[in-house]
């Protein structure tokens, strides 16, 4: 069976960044190098003791996606990227191709969805796929061959979760399950707004009881007071938001 890495350039890029941003990662000339220190370490930990038979990065694009077209406000809360940070992503690229590592980069589509999709195909080929990434988003993706791989604060130190693992995280029986509470709960990091008033551990608790959102939003009835209310006022938003984190 083939082994597959494939890593989510940005988001590790970001992760080792902020990691060490107290305590930053500076060359002689002033450089901060902590994404980059970073990055390489997760992959030279794969590349030495993973043993993968394939192995890519995936890094977003400029472009608008798919996502900024069905919501505008789509991501619109984040800061500008860092300036050191964005100094230190042409080394990362150096990086890869010193490595050998191919970088994939589709424009219009985020790297997750170019990981997601790879994913896919490379389990209908019969390979084990790793998504080395700090996203919680991907652990939608998680199957019997496919596995989420949380890279520890310095680079190395993986945790590799598989379906029972995720279950267990999320506190639910089926992984598509995953994406219903993100459709309830939203995601503040994407600004993407969930329900009112619903959070991880709310969100949690309805899955756990109606087992899918259209089952949920199907018996709110039984729901009381300003739940009842923004449940089925924000019926609507569920359905996009879901689709919006897929």
């Amino acid at each position: 069976m083939g082994k597959l890495f494939l890593l989510d350039g940005m988001a590790l890029a970001y992760r080792g960044h902020f990691a060490m941003l107290r305590n930053p990662r500076m060359t002689s000339r002033g450089t901060n190098t902590s994404a980059a220190f970073v990055f390489a370490n997760t992959l030279l930990d794969i590349l030495q003791n993973q043993e993968p038979t394939h192995i890519a990065v995936a890094f977003d694009t400029p472009e608008p996606t798919h996502r900024h077209r069905r919501f505008a406000q789509y991501k619109a809360n984040r800061d500008e990227m860092p300036e050191d940070l964005s100094a230190s992503l042409p080394y990362l690229s150096r990086l890869c191709a010193g490595l050998g590592v191919p970088k994939l980069r589709v424009p219009g589509w985020e790297a997750d969805d170019v990981v997601g999709t790879l994913a896919r195909l490379a389990e209908a080929e019969g390979f084990a796929t790793y998504m080395v990434t700090p996203d919680k988003d991907y652990a939608q993706l998680v199957s019997e061959s496919t596995f989420l791989c949380k890279p520890g604060r310095t680079g190395s130190g993986m945790e590799i979760q598989g379906v029972g693992e995720v279950l267990d995280a999320w506190k639910i029986e089926r992984i598509d399950q995953v994406i219903d509470i993100l459709g309830l709960m939203g995601d503040s990091s994407d600004n993407v707004p969930g329900v009112p008033g619903i959070g991880p551990k709310t969100a949690q608790k309805l899955i756990e009881e109606y087992g899918t959102v259209e089952a949920l939003l199907d018996r709110t009835g039984e729901r009381k007071g300003k739940q009842r209310e923004n449940l089925e006022k924000y019926r609507g938003l569920v359905f996009s938001q879901r689709v919006l984190l897929a």
